[in-house]
């Protein structure tokens, strides 16, 4: 983590800041970074547009949250690194104001902005061999992140294809059942239309019938009997004779 605690000519600041930023700059070098936020919080109160203010705030939120992993202090430095961006930009310290906006974007993983301080970086200081470097970097980590986005999609747009293919195939499954339900509902009722039609018998009938039958049964029986006699006594003729 590298930043730049931004040391103004102490003639052009306030007279009501200079006290805070003077403490907060010695805080700062000595590495004593909870006490410099505290100075230059006092400085913002006397006077909250403080270009330098701010901009050292920033730096130092920034330097606490990497010591300590501190989430809030990385969105602290970018909310102070935010209120002086104009001021920064016609600045002479624009070069530094814009290596650190990139450094602390690659600690938020945001990398896009990391890519575009860097290069607004450069073009302030072309001879900055790091914040070259920290463009490469980022930029890099940009196009894997945005690759791994891709992937991401391509492997979702997968998995819907493949669940709305199921979703298809239970739904034709559903469909075919429901075919041979019917199938099956209309042979029943064809079924039963067919045990409908048929003629129904009375008890009286079934009767006459069944006498019927057993008339011819035994008027059968009988002309059989005859034949038999018949037969018999034309043997005993041919015999006796």
């Amino acid at each position: 983590m590298v930043v730049a605690a931004m040391l103004l000519s102490l003639p052009s600041l306030a007279q009501v800041e200079r006290h805070e930023l003077r403490a907060g700059n010695r805080d700062f070098r000595k590495g004593d970074y909870k006490s410099a936020d505290v100075d230059y919080r006092k400085a913002l109160l006397k006077d909250s547009t403080s270009f330098a203010a701010n901009y050292n705030l920033a730096n130092t939120c920034y330097q606490i949250a990497g010591g300590q992993k501190a989430v809030g202090s990385t969105a602290e430095a970018k909310k102070f690194y935010d209120a002086v961006k104009d001021q920064a930009e016609t600045s002479e310290y624009a070069a530094d104001y814009w290596f650190n906006v990139g450094d602390l974007a690659l600690a938020q993983k945001d990398y896009q902005t990391a890519v575009d301080a860097f290069k607004k970086s450069i073009l302030k200081n072309p001879a900055d061999v790091q914040a070259k470097e920290n463009y490469l970097y980022a930029k890099q980590k940009l196009e894997d992140q945005q690759q791994n986005q891709d992937q991401n999609q391509d492997n979702q747009n997968q998995d819907q294809n493949q669940d709305q293919n199921q979703d298809n195939q239970d739904q034709q499954q559903n469909q075919d059942n429901q075919n041979q339900d019917n199938q099956d509902q209309n042979q029943d009722k064809q079924d039963q239309n067919q045990d409908q039609q048929q003629p129904q018998i009375s008890p009286q009938a079934a009767q006459q019938m069944l006498q019927a039958i057993q008339a011819k049964e035994k008027e059968t029986q009988e002309k059989v009997n005859k034949e038999k006699a018949l037969l018999m006594q034309s043997k005993q003729k041919d015999k006796n004779w």
